[in-house]
């Protein structure tokens, strides 16, 4: 039961109502930013800030128009996640619908996921000492509800629903796209990673929304995942055994 998001970036007008909603849905802070020469703000994703509208421009055509390139973004959920490939403690998993998701009871702030992570969208949180980043509004969905962002999104960019539904719906809208003169029309999120959970329908290349073309895991992520990872989440137990020992002891001493 595979979910998805499919965002339209030719319907984005650059609101910023979907991370309105994400911020007062997941009830996140709001952050001091300076002014560093972008619309796009914040600048960066962060433990507080789970989704933004990054903005970028096409340069002026021939009537001298700027042709802006809004697109939200957050965690892709990816299919072949670097994140969960990292993770020791075995805290990021796949959902039952296909979305990826943190289990801050299991985070031991290790903070590989943040390092690892490829499209660079998970914050970690130092105060509490755990990763965080979109959770795809996992107890919006488990209860039969839509995405915040999707919810409030006033211009019906953002849909959410059966990827196997809104491939097509996807692939359609780019034809249009074509058919209407923009043949740089394209679909991203189809096949990067195995398939994203985050698609898009972009009126220019990846790279013009920020987005990586071709994304890979690094090969250290892989490595990690094969060698390392089953050796660190030994020592992990260890250490969590010789806590819980300890304890026991120290509760001994002061009977």
């Amino acid at each position: 039961m595979q979910k998805t998001m499919l965002i339209d970036t030719s319907k984005c007008t650059g609101c910023r109502a979907c991370q309105a909603a994400c911020k007062q849905w997941n009830q996140l802070p709001a952050e001091q930013t300076a002014f560093n020469g972008t619309y796009e703000n914040p600048a960066n994703f962060s433990p507080v800030t789970w989704t933004k509208i990054v903005f970028n421009y096409k340069d002026k055509d021939a009537n001298g128009r700027v042709h802006w390139l809004f697109s939200k973004q957050g965690c892709m959920h990816c299919t072949e996640a670097a994140c969960i490939k990292v993770c020791p403690a075995n805290a990021i998993y796949r959902t039952d619908f296909g979305t990826v998701r943190i289990d801050p009871d299991r985070c031991i702030g290790c903070n590989y996921c943040a390092a690892n992570c490829t499209y660079q969208v998970i914050g970690f949180d130092r105060a509490a000492n755990v990763a965080r980043k979109c959770t795809f509004c996992y107890d919006r969905i488990t209860n039969g509800e839509i995405p915040a962002c999707a919810k409030t999104c006033p211009t019906g960019a953002i849909t959410y629903g059966e990827r196997s539904e809104l491939i097509p719906l996807a692939q359609q809208r780019v034809q249009q796209l074509q058919q209407a003169g923009n043949s740089e029309a394209n679909l991203y999120g189809l096949e990067e990673l195995n398939g994203l959970a985050m698609m898009y329908v972009l009126e220019s290349n990846p790279e013009s929304y920020g987005l990586i073309e071709n994304p890979r895991i690094k090969l250290s992520t892989h490595i990690w995942d094969i060698i390392f990872k089953p050796v660190r989440i030994l020592v992990v137990a260890a250490a969590f055994f010789a806590l819980w020992v300890n304890r026991g002891e120290s509760k001994k001493e002061s009977d």
